[in-house]
This record gives C-alpha cells, structure tokens and sequence, in this order.
C-alpha cells in the first residue's frame, strides 16, 4: 500500500463519515476513468471513493492525486485494502473474467460489491457471488446503470401502461468498431460482442417485456479481419418469450455506431435511438394511430446514479435492483445463446426466479460531467 500526496493534503476529509459509503474503486481501465471516477463528485451526498486498486502504480498515483484518493494498492494487495478499515464497498471494473474472483473476496472480508456487467462467466460463478453475499450479509448489485435512466425507464412505464397495447416484437442493434489490441477481443478474459454489448440487448429485451425467455436460436458471423481469431465478429440472436412475443437482436464489435432498439405492440410502437449511450443524449419515439411524440433525454451522468443507490440500500439495509439474480439471468441467456451457435440448434433457457424489475420510481437524473483526461486507459475502440 502507498500514500498518495492527497492522503496528506486531504483538505480536512474525515476518515469515517457514518453519513457516506466508501468506496474502493477496482480496475482503473476507460468505464473507470471516463464514468465512474468523476461520477462520485455527483454522487457525494452519500458516496465517496477512499481507494483504488490498480496494476499500474503511475495510473494510480496520479489518479489518486487527481481525485483527493488517499489510498492505492496493486492488486496483489487487494486482501489488504479489504481489511484496512477505510472502505464499505467496492466497485469493480475489472475483465469480465476476473469479476467473480474479486467480488467473491470481497464478499468474504465483509465488504459491499457493486460490480460491472456481465456479472461473471457462467452461471457457477454468479451463484457463488449470490451465495457469498448471502452469508456474509453484504449487499451485491450488479452496474445495470439503464435501470436508472430516464429514456429507458420511460419506455419500461409507457409499455406497461399499454401506449402501444401488448407488446409483441422486440429488435435491437448494438454495433461499434473495436481496434486490434483492445482486452474485449481475448477471449480468455470474457471478450466478444455478446458479453460486452449484446448483454444491453438482452437485458432490454427482459425489461421492457417484464418477464424472462424461455428460448434462444442464435447465429455468429466472423470475417477474416485478424482482430477476430478469438472471438466472434458479430452474433444474432433471436429469444423466444411467453405470451406470443420475440426478441431478436444483433450485436458486432466489425461495424459502425449504432445503438438502438424497437418495440412493436398490438396498437402501436416504440423506438429508442440512440437507446444505450453513455456519452450522449437518448431519444425516445412513440406512434400510435400514425402519430408519433418524440422525447429527447439529455445527456446526464448515469454512473452516479448507480453510487447513489447503492449507497442507500447499504445505509439502509434495503436490497437493491438490480440484483445478483438479475446478473443470473442474462448470464444464463448468453451461455445459451453460445451453446445454440455452437450446435446450431435452439436451446431452452433455465428460469431464473425475478422478484423486482426496474421501473419509474427507481430514476435518478444528475448533470453531466465533464469528459476527463484519461492515464494510460484506451477509449472502448481502442
């Protein structure tokens, strides 16, 4: 563990404001850096970031001078930072294929996980995050920061007071270019375009019809482009619901921005586009009778959101959604939607028993912030 400069001119900081979670913030990549780190100052009311862990000790030296942080550990140390007594939480940033071993840890020394989707890599490993927050009495919530935001929840209240009648057909395309070199394209730490935008997809796909698939049918195309020789180009996928509806969506880390989805009902339609950004506004289309209002959403902080929360189910004891069965259940789905690209042929999908889902009453708008100056972190292209 080093003392960063900011730990002696700490400005008065109190060490434990019993008012405040602190926070220890794990994996200091581009959602770190770009997001999250910035988003305390709008999430101070009762969140504050005390730590951060780190492979790169100059990444987190001027990070934690950057952000008045009095503490950094390399993750090695990471057991350390656990039982220093400075943190209540921790939010982890790190490869999909580290989550699990770090929120476990975590869990285990009693401190909070709020973790970046997806949750894990297959259903053993979120189970065994359910199960060591359960016996340690900590709180697990996985950062779906859309079940926050205004465009998306709005859609969600529109839907369920019948605007477009019952809904039937979900669609939805989340694409971006993704450069040579980029962690998402190793398959080994939980890389490709499912996991790591197809998981919006899946995810809206659930909340806005309010219930879970029951089947999946999926297909994954790859050119000969060298970025793809672990991990697939693009993958369609197509989920087969109760009540008469179907989801399908397409996701690509091999074709230019796109970020949108569509809902048809029985009396009309929505569409969001842009539906999934951060770093801009959204947009929200809704026609009925062949007339159509527009609502545009501008851009906010939808990380702080998330502190905000979080910090209040821990200071009150309330439990938060979205929850580890949240994370359980598109993980469920994408190993399925793998398994049917693997056999070419439909799977069923095993239920996962949803108790809340994301509505109205859970929005949380703050202003945006300003786009911060990275430290060795590659943009989500790069």
């Amino acid at each position: 563990m080093v003392k960063s400069k900011a730990y002696r001119n700490g400005g008065g900081r109190t060490k434990n404001d019993k008012n405040k979670v602190r926070y220890a913030v794990v994996g200091l990549g581009y959602i770190s850096q770009d997001a999250t780190l910035p988003a305390f100052f709008n999430a101070r009311k009762n969140s504050e970031v005390r730590a951060l862990v780190t492979a790169d000790p100059i990444k987190a030296r001027r990070l934690s001078e950057k952000y008045d942080v009095p503490f950094f550990y390399p993750y090695e140390e990471f057991d350390l930072c656990l039982k220093s007594g400075e943190i209540d939480a921790v939010y982890i940033a790190l490869p999909n294929s580290m989550h699990h071993a770090y929120a476990v840890a975590a869990a285990n020394a009693g401190i909070h996980v709020l973790c970046e989707k997806p949750m894990a890599l297959d259903e053993t490993e979120c189970r065994s995050m359910i199960t060591a927050a359960e016996e340690n009495g900590v709180k697990l919530m996985i950062a779906y920061r859309l079940h926050f935001e205004r465009a998306n929840l709005n859609a969600i209240e529109a839907i369920r007071c019948g605007k477009i009648g019952q809904p039937r057909i979900f669609s939805s395309v989340f694409t971006q270019q993704v450069a040579s070199g980029n962690i998402r394209l190793q398959r080994e730490l939980g890389g490709g375009p499912v996991w790591d935008v197809g998981i919006y997809c899946v995810n809206a796909a659930r909340y806005l019809f309010q219930s879970e698939p029951e089947e999946v049918f999926a297909f994954q195309a790859t050119s000969d482009d060298e970025r793809f020789r672990e991990v697939e180009e693009s993958v369609t996928a197509v989920l087969r619901f109760p009540d008469a509806r179907l989801a399908t969506f397409t996701c690509s880390f091999g074709a230019s921005d796109v970020s949108e989805f569509q809902v048809v009902g029985t009396k009309g339609n929505l569409r969001a586009d842009p539906a999934y950004d951060f770093s801009q506004g959204l947009q929200l289309k809704i026609t009925v009778n062949g007339k159509t209002r527009e609502s545009v959403f501008p851009k906010s902080d939808q990380f702080a959101p998330e502190l905000l929360y979080f910090s209040d189910c821990i200071l009150n004891n309330r439990d938060p959604e979205p929850s580890g069965k949240e994370g359980l259940a598109d993980i469920r789905i994408i190993r399925a939607i793998y398994e049917s690209i693997e056999t070419k042929k439909p799977v069923s999908i095993q239920q996962t028993d949803i108790e809340r889902r994301p509505g109205i009453g859970q929005e949380i708008n703050r202003p945006p912030i300003l786009k911060p100056q990275l430290v060795r972190a590659a943009s989500p292209s790069r």
